[in-house]
């Protein structure tokens, strides 16, 4: 009787060891914060053509367009897509700022 008592217990043991180690294996890793940014290797040539998809479809294409030439030069980095993910190009992106308080890149 106590032998099989003790059977049971360790098959108990075993199922509980194997569900967590399942458990375990189903999260995935965090997703990445955005898409990759566009890093610039040469600003004189990489900066229009990322600024321009940048800035595509903001209202004010030139103001835009101005701003992230300046920033995308002395940063070397523009967020992928239209908006958001400033993030993506680092602290130098996100924490310069305008006169008025308000970040200078778009």
């Amino acid at each position: 009787m106590a032998l099989g008592k003790l059977s049971v217990v360790a098959l108990l043991a075993s199922l509980l060891l194997l569900l967590n180690t399942i458990k375990a294996a189903d999260y995935a890793p965090a997703p990445p914060l955005g898409p990759p940014p566009h890093k610039i290797a040469d600003p004189g040539k990489d900066c229009l053509g990322a600024c321009d998809v940048r800035c595509s479809e903001h209202s004010r294409k030139n103001v835009c367009s101005r701003a992230c030439l300046k920033c995308c030069s002395v940063c070397h980095c523009v967020p992928a897509g239209t908006a958001g993910n400033k993030e993506t190009c680092g602290r130098c992106y996100t924490d310069w700022t305008t006169h008025g308080n308000r970040t200078k890149c778009p």
